[in-house]
């Protein structure tokens, strides 16, 4: 008979907490200098829209900075114990960005706030738009194999940067050769309602299902999508 164990070994465990360490550090740390470089740029520019995507990178790093106080614990109970306090934390993040990106938004399509070019600006958001995926990904896949509902959210954080930056990076393009300047906060009320959204799902625990079972027989309930979620579960979404 099959010895059936729920979700990864111990030493899976370690591992899988090790790698997201890892990835939040490298998170926290672009975010600071990508704030540093869109609030001076903006600034400069006199941008909202820049300023408001380097606000957005210190919101993130909040996000980031919680999920390393959950992991920093010793042991895989304390920092179970921990996940209820992260995921509040991510959530307000959601709803903090949300908040920010459209007020910022109807301040840029009533006309108070018309920006200069931005070449740094266009800068830091390309390399945003191609940094930011890869982060997410690798940490949603270790939190997804960990069950962490957390370490999920965060990683959905960081996929909503890169929203945010192709966002940004079409409105600066747009109103440095066209003159659009109202594509942008189109755009970012959009970003503002999928922010809402994570941080409603993250505050009610949604971000993640728990390891399922190996060796024993799949229930129905329990087949897994394509990518490896149990049908119902949002993990994947």
């Amino acid at each position: 008979m099959t010895a059936i164990s729920l979700g990864p070994t111990p030493t899976r465990r370690e591992a899988l907490a090790r790698r997201i360490r890892f990835l939040v550090a490298a998170t926290i740390t672009y975010n600071v200098i990508e704030a540093i470089v869109a609030i001076t740029a903006g600034t400069i520019a006199s941008s909202t829209a820049l300023i408001g995507f380097g606000l957005d990178s210190i919101i993130e790093v909040s996000s980031a900075a919680a999920v390393a106080w959950q992991f920093s614990a010793a042991d895989h109970t304390a920092r179970q114990a921990r996940e209820k306090t992260t995921l509040r934390i991510i959530a307000l993040s959601f709803f903090a960005l949300a908040a920010y990106v459209a007020i910022d938004a109807v301040r840029a399509l009533t006309g108070t706030a018309e920006a200069d070019g931005s070449i740094p600006g266009i800068v830091i958001a390309a390399l945003s738009l191609a940094v930011m995926p890869f982060l997410s990904a690798a940490q949603r896949r270790a939190g997804r194999e960990l069950g962490s509902a957390s370490a999920v959210a965060d990683s959905k954080q960081t996929l909503l940067c890169t929203y945010l930056s192709a966002v940004l990076l079409a409105g600066l393009l747009l109103n440095a050769t066209l003159g659009w300047t109202w594509a942008d906060p189109i755009a970012a009320l959009v970003i503002a309602a999928i922010a809402l959204k994570e941080g409603r799902d993250t505050w009610q625990g949604k971000g993640c299902c728990a390891p399922t079972a190996h060796g024993a027989a799949p229930d129905p309930v329990d087949v897994a999508d394509g990518c490896g979620c149990k049908l119902g579960c949002d993990c994947c979404s």
